[in-house]
Order: structure tokens, then C-alpha cells, then sequence
């Protein structure tokens, strides 16, 4: 629908009011509850929001470091817009109109807001378009849910939790079936909201799950992350469950993965162009050279793929999780899997991601690092491995923790080159004041290690 259609739309059925939201740089939802007059009067020039929501982190503590906005800028407001192409109804409640919005330029030819991760994924498929590529993506997760409410975890300290089922029920048939009715809604509402599902089923660990989103061109399919977390959330509130996308939850279970599947096809959807059926792989040089491009660049740009303390917790040998710069044939152990059995449905799976990442970030720096090894004639000359790939270190390996990560992308020229020198500096002193806040804290291992015996 556009504009007049919308408008008429909400005039027709008297709907008095919609929702919009934008996501932060950590991936959270903000927005707001608007009337149908508001909505009318903002469609042009946009509504002014506050841009402290850039300016604090993802508990609304106000950055010490940010140059972005701040106390010296008064904290003012930016104008958001709302992208009328992503309006959809929210089936659990009551068919609310809802839209996606951000920070873009717009018609006005003001300049994107640098700290805004929609607008930078929008201009990463720009790039892509340019260069004559449909960038089709899709993000998968995994998460834990609990029979408990943000009233319980408080009151027990986060500590006692009980989990949706117990034990350890990897593609369990049997354990969906206890909550069968949790699992419907999950399915069918994501549908009715616009975020179809190829497949929803248990992980290994007590209450954990994994969907795969239907992959889409590139910002939808970002789009679609983004709502599907909150979404997820917002359905499990209903059942009295509690859902979460932190990495690693429990040292002594699974992490949770957000793994992104890409590849690029023709302008007209008719050609995978990461296959090539006369190669004797069936790989193409241009799908060759874009993965070159992502282990080149992964480096540069990890926090965009583990941006919290916890994000390394799942980052570590063993626990299908990637450690090394590796690539291989659907090969679980490496960075980046390839799955190229069919044209149909060839691909790379970037499996650095956890489901704690902003989507926006996540697919933004898998996108343009397979650009950067397109552009630059990258050749793959990092031969695939075989086996366990967590022995595999002669390319390198991941940085240990989110502050070694965030100063190599701080400094990084290739960063800059990917995103912009603003967006590197926000999003650098965002994940610099993120690690300051945890090296600031007291653990209780720290207690029970040191208190007495030191």
C-alpha cells in the first residue's frame, strides 16, 4: 500500500492508532504508540524522536563516550521515518497496524543518522544493487525459554530458573508436543505476521529452540530478524514463558546461534550466481571471491557479529560454535559452511553469529564483506577444510574477548572503508563503554575464588 491507500485504510476500519519501532545499535526495538492523525501528519517529513536512544546502551545508561549525541549536544530529536513498505498487522494484538522505521536521509536530503544500523544495511544493498547483485539472505535462531516472567528472574537473581522442558531433546518430537499450543502460536502467528518459517524445532538443552526464517532480498530479510526476536518474546509472554537470544546463557549448556545464510543471484531472481555447474566444485569465482572477502574482513568487523561480553562465552572449541578463519563443504567447525548441492539452494552460512546480534549488523557486515572480496578481485586462496576445524588456525583465529575485537575494528581502515568512519567510531565507543561496564563489576566467581584464600 502507499501512502493514500494506507491513509484510507485506517479511515475505512476507523483503526485509531499504530505502532512503529526502529531497532538500536544493540538490536533492541524503540518506538512508539501513535494516533492516526500523528500518523498522518509525520508521513512526509518524518517525527521527531529523541536520539538519546543512540546515546545509551542497551539498560539506558548514557554513554560517557559517545560524539554522536550527548550531554554537549542536549540530547535533541532527529527525525524518524517510517518505511511504509513494511507495514503488517500484529495478529497478538488485535491486528494492530504496525511499521519498521529509521533514521534515513529521506527526501529532504539530510544525510542518514551514522548511528542508525537500518540505514547502514540499506546502504550495504545499495552497494550490492549497484554492482548488479539481488542479495537474498536469511538469519536462523536459537533460544532458551522458561517457565518464569521478568518478575520471577528478578526476585530469584536470574539464578533457579525453570525451563520451559527439561532435559536434553535435540529435534524432539515428543517435547513440542507438551506445548504444543506455545508452538502453534510461534508458527502460525510469525506467518500472520509476516515472517514465515521454514522450520521451528528443539535444540539440544532444556526449553531450547531453533527456527529458520524463509529467506528474502537482503533488508527484508533483516527485517524480518529484527521483528522475529521481539516477536518470539511477545508471543512467549502470552504462555507465561520467557524467552532469551543471549548467546550463552549457562557455561554448562549449549550456546545459541544466529547464523546467516547469503548468496547472490541476477537482477531477475533466474540465477544463482554462486553456482557454477562446470566448476569442479560447482563454486563460482564470484561466490569464491566473496567468501575470500568475508574471512578477509572478519577480523575487522567481529563485533558487528559478537557485540556483548557473552557473545565470546559461545565462541569457544567444541561447542558448534567457529573459532578459527576457516571455510568449508558443510563442515559444522568452520566460520563459513557452504552448502552448493543444487543451484537452487547453494549458499554460505556465516556461522559466527550468535542470537544475541543486531540483524541489521550482522548481515550488513556479511553482506558488504562479501562485496569488499568481490571489488577487490579477492582470490579464495585459503584451501577448504576438511575435519574439525577447530584445529585449523593457520588463517588465524577469532579474537578472545569483546575488547580485543573492538579495538581491531577501532583501527581498522578496511572497517572504515565497509561502513564509514562515523559508523565505525559510534558503534566502537558503544562496544568499548560495554566491556568498561563489565570489567567495572564483581563476580561472584570472582568471590568464591578469591574472598577467602587470598
Amino acid at each position: 500500500m502507499d501512502a493514500t491507500q494506507l491513509l484510507a485504510y485506517l479511515d475505512e476500519h476507523d483503526i485509531p492508532k499504530v505502532k512503529f519501532a526502529f531497532a538500536d545499535i544493540d538490536g533492541i526495538l524503540r518506538g512508539k504508540i501513535i494516533s492516526r492523525e500523528k500518523f498522518r501528519a509525520g508521513l512526509a517529513g518524518g517525527y521527531g524522536f529523541c536520539d538519546v536512544v543512540f546515546g545509551w546502551d542497551s539498560g539506558d545508561a548514557a554513554y560517557d563516550n559517545g560524539t554522536v549525541t550527548g550531554w554537549h549536544t542536549g540530547y535533541p530529536d532527529r527525525p524518524v521515518r517510517i518505511d511504509l513498505g513494511t507495514f503488517r498487522r500484529i495478529p497478538w494484538e488485535n491486528d494492530l497496524p504496525f511499521f519498521l522505521a529509521d533514521f534515513s536521509g529521506g527526501h529532504t536530503g539530510r544525510e542518514d543518522l551514522e548511528a542508525c544500523p537500518r540505514s547502514l544495511m540499506k546502504r550495504v544493498v545499495a552497494q550490492a544493487e549497484a554492482m548488479g547483485y539481488r542479495a537474498e539472505m536469511a538469519q536462523e535462531f536459537e533460544w532458551f525459554n522458561f517457565r518464569e516472567t521478568p518478575q520471577t528472574i528478578e526476585q530469584k537473581g536470574f539464578r533457579n530458573l525453570t525451563p520451559l522442558t527439561p532435559g536434553m531433546f535435540g529435534y524432539s518430537i515428543l517435547r513440542p508436543s507438551m506445548e504444543h499450543q506455545f508452538v502453534d502460536d510461534l508458527f502460525t502467528g510469525l506467518g500472520k505476521f509476516g515472517i514465515p518459517l521454514e522450520g521451528l524445532h528443539t535444540e539440544t538443552g532444556p526449553g531450547v529452540y531453533e527456527a529458520a526464517i524463509h529467506h528474502d532480498s537482503a533488508l527484508k530479510a533483516a527485517d524480518k530478524a529484527v521483528l522475529f526476536k521481539t516477536a518470539v518474546k511477545e508471543i512467549a509472554y502470552r504462555h507465561g514463558v520467557l524467552a532469551t537470544f543471549m548467546a550463552k546463557w549457562n557455561a554448562d549448556l549449549p550456546g545459541c546461534s544466529g547464523h546467516i545464510h547469503q548468496s547472490l543471484w541476477s537482477p531477475d531472481e533466474a540465477q544463482n550466481l554462486f553456482f557454477d555447474a562446470t566448476a569442479p566444485d560447482k563454486l563460482s569465482t564470484l561466490a569464491r571471491q566473496y567468501i575470500a572477502g568475508q574471512l578477509y574482513c572478519l577480523p575487522h568487523v567481529l563485533p558487528m557479529y559478537a557485540p556483548t561480553i557473552n557473545s565470546y562465552k559461545r565462541l569457544v572449541e567444541g561447542a558448534w560454535a567457529p573459532t578459527t578463519l576457516t571455510w568449508g563443504f558443510d563442515n559444522r567447525t568452520v566460520a563459513m559452511r557452504v552448502l552448493n548441492h543444487a543451484e537452487t539452494y547453494t549458499r554460505v552460512e556465516m556461522r559466527v553469529p550468535g542470537a544475541d546480534t543486531n540483524p541489521y549488523l550482522a548481515m550488513g557486515a556479511a553482506l558488504a564483506s562479501g562485496l569488499y572480496g568481490i571489488r577487490h578481485g579477492l582470490s579464495l586462496d585459503v584451501p577448504a577444510t576438511t575435519g574439525n576445524g577447530y584445529e585449523n588456525a593457520t588463517n588465524g583465529r577469532l579474537a578472545p574477548n569483546l575488547r580485543d575485537a573492538t579495538y581491531l575494528m577501532r583501527d581498522s581502515a578496511v572497517a572504515a572503508e565497509l561502513f564509514g568512519e562515523g559508523f565505525v567510531t559510534h558503534f566502537c565507543q558503544t562496544r568499548d563503554w560495554e566491556y568498561r561496564q563489565y570489567a567495572s563489576q564483581v563476580s561472584d566467581w570472582e568471590l568464591k575464588r578469591y574472598f577467602e584464600l587470598i
